[in-house]
């Protein structure tokens, strides 16, 4: 939201107050700092009168992070719900004050701190690392509040009904920073020129709306903020003061935390410290998904049939997905499958698995229900559905017919969904995929718990997924899987999450892999994308390259809308070239990468970083041209992955400093480079970084992906190491188990737990 109209003059339609002066500065009782900051300069007396103030509260967090709220009233509510920070436990703090005679003052975090100059006329805030190098800084006129309408003169403000209030910050972007994250954000990678509102909609992948916002961005100086508040928050980045990103929200007051690294990774373990980490999803979930799509004709002889087919062609399948039709239309979602499709689901699902056609199922859900089904009925007797402020329920016709939403703020809705969940589980459902939960109504309604409608809309996405999540772990502990589509803060604790409606072209891949490198930066670990694009019947060359991109992702799902997905129905023929050998080639090559991405995945769960697709950026930090590459991603720290966005195979690579080694035909390359490289459709640009110790087991055979690599043995593969350069290695439950390193001979000697390569 912009609240100027250039650079010289406020907006029609606003009257906006900055804190110009800061008045006093007390320590608090938390050994932060409290400023009071008059919106003039006060020079006598009688300046202090008809004079609103902001309070500024500085707090240290924890090492490295310095949280700052801006408050215009202190006696507005604080209606829940509310972010829950540091859910495995609020580290250690030690905050240091150094006050110097000519009155300015430092508040020290670790390596982060945040002074107050001597010239308090001059409102200014500086935040410093351990160096004292400036990390960013609040300058003139960067807080402050507005009103709209612009209210005549303070006595109109005596009621607020006909006014919206709001408060913002303003931090510095220096020369040449780029800013990034905000959650699953579909355009270009680097924020810097774009408005921003964080509110999760359902808008697909070509367009700014997001299923998944995050109030966090991360900066390529080194430093992220985190905006506490689940409401809506608006962004101006470099886009009102061009030099500034500004935050604005609703309200009386704004709170953000300042998480310094300086290395980007370290600013997302501090993020998870503060926000929540996944755990590792279970190996077989890193394995291929198929669906039969979203509107297709299908019922158990078709399910039975596509599984087979890919069997015979050797393709395994970890995870077979029923989507929405498993219930009856206008039904969704009361959980009763549709009997003429599917009459004995319990039965089916069994000898699918005995047969080895598929090892897991998951079944679609969302929040909804439709009123066309009896449960409906049951629900709404029951006060388990989401209630106007008029008392009735409130319905819509979108999506499903006269449709209500769960109200999850209620303990007795929340039991008798879990009651729900578990038929599915008695059914052999092993997982779920949480669709929708971003048309969360937020006006004129009333939870049940007394929630602030606006702040629930964002808020749903965890709550709901956290429901869901925690049923499926309480039915299979350590195994529990979801597949959501909606986030906030927080989700990232329920792994996983996929990308959303995409068009099936090349600009839907690459919008989906903007949006998954974002994402990212949020603390979500594990993510996937709908293999071929969900809108459209993808042509065989897009089918075949998205495969090629889908399959290096830490999940992996063959996903449409109106047309199917399984390759013999793409294209013809089974040779190496055809949609059944591409997706054969890669889904066995992921498979062999099981002890790389496993042992990949445990750290990444543990520091808050994304498995796949993680940008360039993060591991190359001080490399400028890292910054601006969203068209490739690596798998972990030691594989860059550049997805082929042409028919011909013609793609352009860029490849950070050090040697690259090709993953296909051993080639080494130095950079820091640009390539253009040309590749049929059974490979892609793949290259392993300098250094890398790397296991890989076999590609095919019994197991499936939770195979016992370390049981079977596997190769180890070094790419231009040097003694002292490792792996950890875990087992197929991902508990880590050993580490291979290299020695002073530049070998790694027979080890114990995997073979050496021959």
């Amino acid at each position: 939201m912009k609240f100027r109209d250039g650079m010289w003059l406020t907006a029609a339609d606003k009257a906006v107050s900055y804190a110009e002066h800061i008045y006093t500065v007390k320590e608090t009782a938390a050994h932060g700092l409290e400023l009071l900051c008059p919106t003039k300069q006060i020079r006598d007396r009688g300046d202090t009168l008809n004079c609103p103030t902001l309070t500024i509260n500085l707090e240290a967090a924890f090492d490295g992070v310095i949280s700052l709220e801006v408050v215009h009233w202190k006696g507005d509510l604080q209606p829940g719900p509310h972010f829950e920070l540091y859910p495995d436990g609020k580290p250690e703090v030690n905050p240091e004050l150094e006050w110097k005679d000519d009155g300015a003052v430092t508040l020290r975090s670790g390596g982060l701190g945040v002074s107050v100059g001597a010239d308090r006329r001059n409102f200014s805030l500086a935040f410093t690392d351990g160096e004292g190098r400036e990390v960013t800084s609040l300058g003139f006129r960067s807080v402050g509040f507005a009103m709209t309408p612009p209210p005549g003169n303070m006595k109109a403000t005596g009621d607020m009904r006909g006014f919206e209030h709001f408060v913002f910050a303003q931090t510095d972007l220096a020369v040449g920073e780029s800013v990034h994250g905000l959650g699953e954000r579909f355009g270009a990678w680097n924020k810097v020129g774009q408005s921003v509102r964080v509110w999760n909609e359902d808008g697909g992948t070509s367009s700014d709306l997001a299923y998944k916002n995050i109030p966090f961005w991360l900066s390529s100086r080194g430093y992220g903020i985190f905006i506490d508040t689940p409401d809506a928050v608006d962004l101006e980045i470099g886009s009102e003061r061009c030099s500034r990103v500004q935050a604005s929200v609703s309200g009386q007051r704004l709170k953000w935390y300042l998480i310094h690294g300086p290395t980007p990774k370290e600013v997302l373990t501090k993020y998870a410290i503060l926000t929540g980490r996944a755990p590792v999803p279970p190996a077989w979930s890193f394995g291929l998904w198929l669906t039969t799509s979203f509107t297709t004709e299908y019922d158990e002889a078709t399910v039975s049939g596509f599984l087979e087919g890919m069997t015979e062609r050797g393709i395994p399948v970890e995870v077979f997905h029923y989507d929405c039709f498993w219930m009856r239309a206008f039904h969704w979602c009361d959980f009763e499958w549709d009997t003429q499709a599917f009459p004995a689901p319990a039965e089916s699902i069994a000898r699918l698995k005995a047969s080895g056609l598929t090892r897991k199922v998951c079944a679609w859900i969302n929040p909804y229900l439709g009123q066309a089904s009896p449960v409906f009925t049951h629900a709404a007797q029951n006060g388990y559905l989401l209630k106007r402020t008029d008392g009735s329920i409130w319905q819509w016709d979108l999506w499903q017919a006269g449709m209500g939403l769960i109200d999850v703020t209620n303990p007795a809705a929340c039991e008798w969904y879990v009651g729900c969940l578990r038929k599915l589980f008695d059914a052999g459902v092993d997982c779920l995929k949480t669709d929708f939960g971003e048309r969360i109504p937020h006006e004129g309604v009333a939870w049940h718990d007394g929630s602030d409608p606006a702040r629930m809309h964002n808020y749903y996405a965890f709550a709901y997924n956290a429901l869901v999540y925690r049923a499926l772990d309480a039915h299979a502990p350590g195994q529990a899987v979801l597949f959501a589509r909606t986030a906030t803060t927080g989700t990232q604790r329920f792994p996983l999450v996929w990308g959303g409606d995409s068009e099936s072209t090349m600009a839907g891949l690459a919008e989906s892999l903007r949006g998954g490198l974002s994402l990212g930066l949020g603390g979500f670990s594990f993510w996937s994308m709908d293999i071929g694009g969900f809108e459209g019947r993808p042509p065989a060359w897009i089918y075949k390259r998205w495969v090629a991109t889908g399959l290096f992702c830490s999940h992996s799902r063959l996903h449409g809308s109106g047309s199917y997905r399984v390759p013999w129905l793409i294209e013809e023929g089974e040779g190496g070239e055809s949609a059944t050998g591409v997706l054969r080639t890669f889904t066995r090559v992921k498979r062999s990468l099981m002890p790389y991405i496993l042992a990949q995945a445990v750290e990444g769960a543990l520091k808050g970083w994304p498995v796949s697709v993680r940008a360039v950026a993060l591991e190359f930090p001080h490399d400028p041209g890292a910054w601006s590459v969203d068209r490739e991603f690596m798998l972990g720290d030691a594989l860059l992955v550049a997805p082929v966005y042409t028919e011909g195979g013609e793609v352009d690579v860029y490849l950070p400093e050090g040697k690259w080694t090709s993953w296909w035909d051993g080639r080494t390359v130095v950079g820091p480079r640009w390539l253009k490289e040309k590749h049929g459709f059974g490979t892609l640009p793949l290259y392993v970084r300098e250094g890398t110790v790397l296991l890989v087991g076999a590609e095919e055979g019994e197991g499936g992906f939770g195979y016992d690599w370390v049981g079977e043995g596997g190769e180890i593969r070094l790419y231009h190491t040097k003694p002292g350069d490792r792996a950890s290695v875990v087992d197929a439950g991902g508990k880590e188990v050993g580490e291979v390193v290299v020695g002073e001979d530049g070998g790694v000697g027979e080890h114990f737990l995997v073979r050496r390569r021959r």
